[in-house]
């Protein structure tokens, strides 16, 4: 009541200022909590793609590896290594087959094991899942006992190294 009381008193003037310093003080407030609620939904926005990020890229990095699994097992050959180059100590790890810069799928990646010194010419022979030999490379290797390395067989651009066949390793004699 003497609120209602007091603004009779006032003059008219003075109630429109103090509307308005109550309607600018009411608009700054607004302000203030809108900014702070936008930063607030900002930062929630930004850990939830975050964390979406991380699911989809455990998902996408799973099926990848799956894919690449997948990619190896079609591309197994079955590789054989003579037994007079095993008898000299020759031995191999992984074979990838791998493209060269003019040609796909012509290029032997093998990492060989040296047991005993070795200093030979070698042929690698390739062959379709019908038997028919359709690559055929020689190759001086070279390696002490104990090491271990990648060699690179690159075949002629015509050699498409296939998915299923075989590969054999043999000295020249």
């Amino acid at each position: 009541m003497f609120s209602n009381q007091l603004l009779i008193f006032l003059p008219i003037k003075y109630i429109y200022k103090m509307k308005k310093v109550i309607l600018t003080f009411t608009t700054f407030l607004v302000l203030i909590l809108a900014i702070s609620s936008c930063d607030w939904a900002k930062d929630k926005t930004k850990k939830t793609l975050n964390k979406t990020g991380e699911i989809v890229g455990k998902t996408g990095s799973e099926f990848g590896n799956g894919i690449y699994k997948g990619v190896k097992k079609t591309f197994e050959n079955d590789v054989k290594i003579s037994d007079q180059l095993k008898a000299k100590g020759l031995e191999l790890g992984e074979i990838v087959i791998n493209s060269s810069d003019s040609a796909t799928d012509n290029v032997l990646t093998a990492y060989v094991i040296f047991n005993d010194n070795f200093d030979q010419e070698i042929v690698i022979k390739i062959f379709n899942e019908n038997g028919k030999e359709y690559g055929r490379l020689k190759e001086k290797l070279n390696g002490e006992k104990g090491d271990a390395k990648h060699f690179d067989f690159t075949f002629d651009k015509r050699v498409n190294i296939g998915m299923k066949g075989s590969i054999k390793i043999e000295q020249i004699d």
